[in-house]
């Protein structure tokens, strides 16, 4: 769990140099929602991807906290609504 919240940490402050830098103009980051758990649940394996795991929530508040400079980001948050077979199981 301590190793994801420093993935977190570098990821953004990675973003946050490169931006500076001028090496890119925003970042993109692509994470679960919160709303996947009840999939990963349906599909027994909550407990590899459960909360010690990056999602928007998690993300959201160190994003609040500037942790990113004043890189612009884009934060797509996956939802069990793009996932085409899931009734199939």
């Amino acid at each position: 769990m301590k190793q994801q919240r420093s993935n977190i940490y570098r990821d953004l402050y990675a973003l946050r140099t490169f931006y500076e830098c001028d090496i890119i103009a925003c970042g993109i980051i692509i994470t679960r929602s919160k709303a996947l758990n009840a999939v990963f649940s349906q599909l027994d394996i909550k407990a590899k991807y459960g909360a010690s795991t990056t999602w928007t929530g998690k993300l959201i508040p160190r994003i609040r906290s500037r942790r990113h400079g004043g890189c612009p980001l884009l934060v797509l948050g996956i939802t069990p609504q793009v996932i085409e077979d899931l009734g199939e199981n």
